[in-house]
């Protein structure tokens, strides 16, 4: 299965990365339906060369038409951050049509402190890393789509007593 073969894979490959948006919605307890992956990563060259690495081994491709090496440029990141607006790098699958791999380059929240703060769930042996309630909250506070506002709704009343 796709998404528990790229959480294993991420481990293997010891990339510091959070799963956020609506997959660590559901993994938080609330029902939501996503076929997507985002994520956001320690953005090091040591890094993003996890990252790439990963990649390969999942047969992974950029869905813009750039090579997969320019993940690991963060000079290059950062200009299209700044001058294009490219706030993710997707990644698709060969084997899942129209699943992807978002990876949020610059979060607006931390990415240490969010580590720090981040759950690891255990699902059929796979260690999958999540960004805490209140850090998924602020991130899709940022964003505010109609779903992201309805997510922040429901992740509020998970954390009332």
């Amino acid at each position: 299965m796709f998404y528990l073969d790229l959480f294993s894979a991420l481990d293997r490959h010891r990339v510091d990365y959070l799963l956020i948006g609506g997959l660590a919605v559901s993994l938080h307890g609330v029902e939501r339906a996503t076929m997507d992956v985002d994520i956001t990563v320690a953005m090091t060259q040591d890094n993003l060369a996890h990252l790439i690495e990963t990649a390969r081994e999942l047969k992974l491709t950029p869905v813009l038409p750039v090579p997969l090496e320019s993940l690991n440029d963060l000079q290059l990141l950062r200009h299209w951050h700044a001058e294009r607006n490219l706030e993710a790098f997707a990644l698709r699958t060969p084997d899942l049509a129209g699943v992807t791999l978002d990876v949020l380059l610059f979060p607006p929240v931390e990415f240490s402190g969010m580590a720090q703060r981040a759950t690891v769930f255990n699902v059929a042996g796979t260690p999958i890393r999540v960004v805490a309630i209140d850090d998924l909250i602020a991130l899709k506070q940022a964003v505010g789509r109609p779903i992201d506002l309805s997510d922040i709704e429901h992740l509020q009343r998970i954390k009332q007593p």
